[in-house]
């Protein structure tokens, strides 16, 4: 469905990628991205919208997702990740309670997936599932959106039609109970502030009128998108492969809950990071931006003459210049200069660590001697 913030002046739309259909900017990306920092700015974001009515919808969730979702009150948000049988990331969910139904919001192209497994685990349980996208907008912003939707001049308009709201709050700003960071203190998390509003399209409709009289501002997806980079904020469409774990993505920080029960994926999870290591990281990449060159989705990361991962998605940061994110391998030196290889020239790439190669092996677990090999008594002293 065409988006009402696509007619706006100056809207540029994605035509292909994860975001496609939405706006990606207006034409300042620059400007927009500060007014979406700074909380004046709203975003059209390229969302499915999923819900989930019945009595069992929580304890049904709760039990074939990654996520401690029992108890979950009304207004609460999380996030919860569907993993395979060899804990491999298939989806990545938020959600919200709103007291009647959980909300489930996803990238857009992966909500005909989720809705697929979802229907396939319903089994005999009191659930109703529903795909709502088309009647829904989910819009972004870094503050509350009735903060930036209230009128700027009572005498210029109309307050906002009071509505009922369902909002997603991004727990990323904190470690979630039961969860775990491997990135260090380096990086202040608390500081990231993210909300994804769903509405419907009527209302989303009258917002972009409002946009159009300038009563409100608006930002494209090229600067949620730069402000997630530098949050070093994992997104499904970006971030995962077919072969992510979520302690590669350091995802266990908050959509993972280490100690509740059994569900698919479970015993990778907990493998992982009591008694292994997570084969590939993700760093975030500071970029020389002296040849103007900004790497795209899959473009090679090399250490001296050998690749060692690939970047998954990048930005022009309003501050930070050119960055991106970037999984490589587990073995890469976190201190070595890395270079990105696009449009035929080597791009000098400095990796800030988010997931170090310590990062697992957390159990306290005694090493036994080697089978076969002759233990001694320490030598008696004199």
């Amino acid at each position: 469905m065409p988006s009402p913030f696509a007619s706006l002046p100056g809207a540029v739309v994605s035509a292909d990628g994860p975001d496609a259909g939405a706006v990606w900017h207006y034409g300042n990306p620059v400007g927009e991205q500060r007014a979406l920092e700074d909380g004046r700015a709203v975003v059209e974001l390229a969302r499915g919208v999923i819900t989930v009515a019945g009595p069992d919808r929580l304890s049904w969730l709760n039990s074939i997702t990654s996520q401690n979702l029992l108890g979950l009150a009304e207004g609460e948000s999380s996030e919860t990740l569907v993993l395979d049988p060899s804990g491999r990331i298939e989806h990545a969910v938020r959600v919200v309670e709103d007291g009647e139904q959980l909300w489930l919001l996803v990238d857009h192209d992966e909500a005909a997936g989720l809705l697929d497994f979802l229907q396939k685990m319903r089994f005999m349980l009191r659930v109703e599932i529903e795909d709502v996208t088309d009647a829904h907008a989910v819009l972004g912003s870094t503050k509350p959106l009735f903060a930036l939707a209230a009128p700027r001049d009572q005498t210029a308009s109309e307050p906002i039609e009071d509505f009922r709201t369902v909002v997603w709050h991004d727990p990323w700003s904190q470690v979630a109970l039961g969860g775990h960071q491997y990135a260090g203190d380096d990086h202040d998390y608390s500081a990231w502030s993210w909300y994804e509003t769903i509405v419907t399209r009527d209302f989303a409709a009258g917002l972009a009128g409002r946009a159009a009289s300038d009563l409100l501002s608006v930002a494209g997806v090229a600067a949620s998108e730069a402000l997630r980079i530098a949050a070093r904020r994992p997104r499904f469409a970006t971030e995962v492969d077919e072969r992510s774990i979520p302690h590669e993505l350091d995802w266990l920080r908050s959509a993972v809950h280490l100690n509740k029960g059994c569900y698919r994926g479970q015993e990778t999870v907990a493998k992982v990071h009591n008694l292994g290591h997570p084969p590939r990281r993700l760093v975030l990449l500071h970029l020389d931006g002296s040849d103007g060159v900004l790497p795209g989705a899959g473009t090679e990361v090399v250490q001296g003459e050998a690749v060692v991962g690939h970047v998954t998605s990048s930005a022009l940061h309003h501050e930070l210049g050119p960055i991106a994110l970037a999984v490589v391998k587990r073995s890469a030196d976190p201190t070595a200069q890395l270079a990105v290889r696009a449009d035929g020239t080597e791009v000098a790439a400095a990796q800030e660590v988010i997931v170090p190669p310590s990062a697992g092996a957390s159990a306290e677990v005694p090493r036994l001697p080697r089978l076969g090999a002759v233990t001694r008594p320490p030598r008696a002293a004199g």
